[in-house]
């Protein structure tokens, strides 16, 4: 085993100094007494009731978790089912162009994304609003799961589904009781990440949403272009918090399963 050198330790430390000493600045200053972030002028948290009260902000953020709530939903169906396809039939004619399609998205950059749905939307006469953002952000986060999900189902033992098949089992009460529980860890890790994808785009959204369906991310890019407030430090606080809180609960959670599914696995195999 390799000892831990000084130079491990010390890139170490400036790697997480880097990623993390501005979040740490920026929640400190949410609770600054100034109007002003960059004087501190006293410990306060006055401007996180300020922020409670601000409905502009409520309101893109109940926008933001809606979209991100059925657009991770949608993804996770679609990106799921695409992934088995991809996995389990096997060679078929169109099988590289399908593909191609799945992954597109994760290599076209957001601004062609957005400015196609934009045009698409148009096209079919479809309002712009939180459906057309919903529709947007189940485009590109959809690959994104399909990836996750592959990577599960490669090493999936088949055998499993084939002693289903074997005991009466459809094909649809396989999956439903065989595959589906073995992979749930990568299904919910891929809705997590399609959840977190929602919740951070803006690019995308700037073009599919409509004067009534403002997310977060738009409403702070705007309100930043006037000069950064203690209510967006609040708020940029207040989701730090709850990203670490969801990162937390989805690893134990996302470990339990995965423990239980190896059971599980491994119960099969001997039955």
């Amino acid at each position: 085993m390799r000892k831990f050198s000084w130079f491990n330790a010390t890139s170490l430390t400036f790697g997480f100094a880097f990623l993390y000493l501005p979040m740490l600045i920026l929640i400190i200053y949410s609770f600054n007494e100034s109007r002003l972030v960059t004087v501190w002028a006293g410990f306060s948290t006055k401007w996180y009731g300020e922020l409670f009260q601000n409905e502009a902000f409520l309101d893109a953020a109940w926008v933001t978790i809606k979209v991100a709530f059925w657009s991770s939903t949608l993804a996770t169906i679609l990106g799921t089912m695409a992934a088995y396809i991809m996995v389990r039939t096997g060679q078929f004619r169109g099988r590289g162009l399908f593909s191609g399609m799945i992954y597109a998205p994760l290599v076209m950059p957001e601004v062609i994304t957005g400015l196609s749905l934009l045009l698409f939307f148009i096209a079919i006469g479809l309002d712009r609003g939180v459906i057309t953002i919903v529709l947007a952000h189940t485009t590109f986060a959809m690959c994104y799961v399909s990836v996750v999900v592959t990577s599960r189902l490669v090493s999936f033992d088949q055998s499993l589904e084939e002693a289903a098949l074997d005991l009466g089992c459809t094909p649809f009460d396989a999956f439903r009781s065989v595959t589906l529980p073995i992979i749930m860890p990568a299904v919910i890790s891929g809705w997590l990440l399609a959840f977190t994808l929602s919740l951070d785009d803006l690019v995308i959204a700037s073009f599919t949403s409509g004067p009534s369906s403002t997310t977060l991310p738009i409403k702070i890019f705007s309100a930043v272009r006037l000069g950064v407030t203690p209510e967006i430090n609040a708020l940029s606080t207040i989701m730090i918090g709850l990203v670490t809180i969801g990162v937390i609960s989805a690893s134990l959670v996302s470990r339990s399963m995965s423990i239980k599914a190896r059971a599980d696995e491994r119960r099969a195999e001997q039955g």
